[in-house]
């Protein structure tokens, strides 16, 4: 990637970025579309000395490429209401699946808690030339209005008990009438049965299994699909 191309908004982020953290482009092929993506390099910078195994809420997740991601990626490209319709990522994190939706045709919003991870997220808009998408912070117990959205995705965002409920008012209160809700997680995500349970009061909940071979190694991933009853 040649960091010259990037409009200068985007470039200055980068440089800024450069500064504080060894990072490096990772190309993937979604679809149609090939996805250039800022990654930080060495997870070690991001911790700044912090220790995760004593405070796991100190890990950066968000830094990860997960394979949870690359499916729901993989369904956004091909879902019928991408051109022209809008999509929310909540917990977007690198923001593959959003990036991957507006690349297709979706006006996109992505969001997270965290400025430095939306600073990845525009420098990564802007390698892919994506002019169809907003980047928010974005607070679960405390949600903005912005509208609705004709689908609504996650990938890995549900990591503990106490985001369930949020999770299932934001999905409520964002998702257009008619509208879809894609959902992506490990298998082995230990909250997701309870949230199914939970979300099968206001939803017709779909689930299918995806596996996706990373690394030399399969990795089980279930998709779940929502819509309002």
């Amino acid at each position: 990637m040649d960091i010259r191309t990037l409009p200068d908004h985007q470039r200055a982020l980068y440089n800024s970025l450069k500064k504080r953290y060894s990072l490096h482009f990772a190309s993937l092929k979604i679809a149609d579309h090939t996805i250039r993506l800022l990654k930080p390099s060495d997870m070690e910078e991001l911790l700044d000395g912090q220790d995760p195994f004593a405070d796991i809420s100190a890990f950066p997740f968000w830094a990860k490429l997960w394979e949870a991601s690359i499916v729901l990626a993989h369904i956004l490209v091909a879902e019928p209401r991408r051109q022209g319709g809008r999509f929310l990522e909540l917990g977007a994190g690198l923001g593959l699946p959003g990036i991957a939706a507006s690349a297709a045709g979706f006006e996109t919003l992505l969001t997270d808690n965290e400025q430095v991870i939306l600073d990845f997220q525009q420098v990564s808009a802007g390698a892919n030339g994506s002019e169809r998408m907003e980047h928010l912070l974005f607070d679960w117990l405390h949600p903005p209005e912005i509208g609705s959205f004709d689908v609504i995705g996650g990938a890995e965002i549900l990591y503990t008990e106490e985001v369930l409920d949020p999770l299932l008012d934001l999905c409520k209160n964002y998702l257009v009438k008619g509208g879809t809700v894609y959902l992506a997680h490990d298998l082995r995500r230990k909250c997701l049965p309870i949230f199914l349970k939970k979300a099968e009061r206001d939803f017709h909940v779909g689930s299918r299994k995806q596996v996706i071979q990373r690394n030399g190694a399969a990795v089980d991933i279930l998709v779940n699909r929502l819509q309002r009853k």
